[in-house]
């Protein structure tokens, strides 16, 4: 973590008065992540302080897209997609956050009326050498990859945001520090007081990499109980101390088993957006179902097509949203079991298929009727 520069934030926290503390969040999915909650709970932080929290959705930077830590310029989204991920960002940020205590801005605001004049201004303000001294730009630049002129734009943009609002201190991760930096130059240039930089580690998946929406390593704040569950259990063992400093921010338990304190982590993780019950059921479905290798206690019903036989892989590619080529690996691979038997069969007779508890993989479960 770093806090910059040295001694500014105890400065800033001596004017007694409340401090306007910025976490801007491009909107390139509908989620937001346990990792993208992890400054989001810093600022909460501050709020319980008596602090504002500034939120920024940044519906028109995400129409550039951040490169912090890419080594490729992401696609971009239509401006429906923006507002329909727009959309959703508040209310998940607000499980963390008091309401009450947090602006929320979009920053279209101010620089959908930016002129080109203003532009060129803000261009003056940094050099492409310094540009080029970011880790993504240097190495995609070394390397021969296109980097975009708009992507150059992207610090200058997200320094703004913290000229617009007047930010006393921007959070992020440790992969945005160059952008949170050039926000203080930036607003020196524009004569106000520069903001105070607080970034924060980034949380790594089970996969060892830095949990993405865009990769499916992630567990989003809307996902359904038992997802969430699932997919925190899956971390592991020598990730469990950073995530429960990060996302629970305490120390792992004592003298306890991995698995146990997998399982507290879990249990907080989904009692946080879903309620206390809502854990204990997800945790039941989990043992139930992972550990034990039993079907859920609640098994959704497939109503089977008009036919006889009934071709299995399309029967599953339906029930389950897969395609047919996957369901056919899946049988192959010996993963698809019809009344607790193992199948290699592709072709059933009706039959023998009505009423039937077919399982696909080790979680997926569905009743088939007639």
């Amino acid at each position: 973590m770093h806090v910059l520069p040295a001694g500014a934030l105890e400065a800033k926290l001596a004017l007694s008065r409340p401090l306007r503390v910025k976490l801007g969040i491009d909107v390139t999915s509908p989620d937001i992540h346990v990792g993208r909650g992890i400054p989001l709970q810093r600022m909460r932080a501050f709020q319980d302080e008596g602090h504002v929290g500034v939120l920024i959705i940044g519906d028109y930077t995400t129409r550039i897209g951040d490169p912090s830590g890419r080594s490729f310029e992401r696609p971009i989204l239509t401006d429906e997609e923006i507002d329909a991920n727009a959309r959703t960002y508040v209310e998940q940020a607000h499980q963390i956050l008091v309401p009450e205590q947090t602006e929320v801005r979009r920053n279209s605001e101010w620089l959908a009326g930016l002129s080109f004049a203003d532009v060129i201004r803000l261009t003056r303000m940094m050099t492409v050498a310094q540009m080029l001294e970011r880790d993504d730009f240097s190495g995609r630049y070394v390397a021969g990859q296109p980097i975009s002129v708009s992507e150059l734009l992207y610090p200058l943009m997200q320094a703004y945001d913290s000229v617009a609002v007047e930010a006393d201190v921007e959070l992020g991760g440790t992969d945005q520090l160059y952008n949170l930096l050039a926000g203080r130059e930036i607003m020196q240039a524009y004569g106000l007081e520069p903001q105070v930089v607080l970034t924060v580690p980034l949380l790594l998946s089970w996969d060892g990499e830095k949990m993405s929406s865009s990769v499916g390593n992630n567990i989003p704040l809307t996902a359904p109980p038992e997802e969430q569950f699932g997919r925190t259990m899956r971390i592991s063992d020598d990730l469990l101390e950073d995530w429960y400093r990060l996302v629970r921010e305490a120390e792992p338990p004592a003298d306890v088993e991995p698995l146990d304190a997998k399982l507290d982590l879990a249990r907080w993780i989904v009692a946080r957006s879903h309620g206390e019950e809502a854990a204990r059921a997800a945790e039941e479905h989990f043992t139930r179902v992972v550990r034990e290798g039993r079907a859920p206690a609640d098994v959704p019903e497939f109503q089977l097509p008009a036919g006889d036989p009934l071709h299995l892989p399309a029967v599953l590619a339906e029930a389950f949203g897969l395609s047919t080529s996957e369901a056919r690996r899946l049988i192959a691979q010996g993963g698809v079991r019809v009344c607790d038997r193992q199948v290699e069969e592709l072709d059933f007779p009706r039959d023998a298929l009505v009423g039937a508890l077919v399982q696909a993989g080790k979680r997926r479960f569905v009743r088939l009727t007639g």
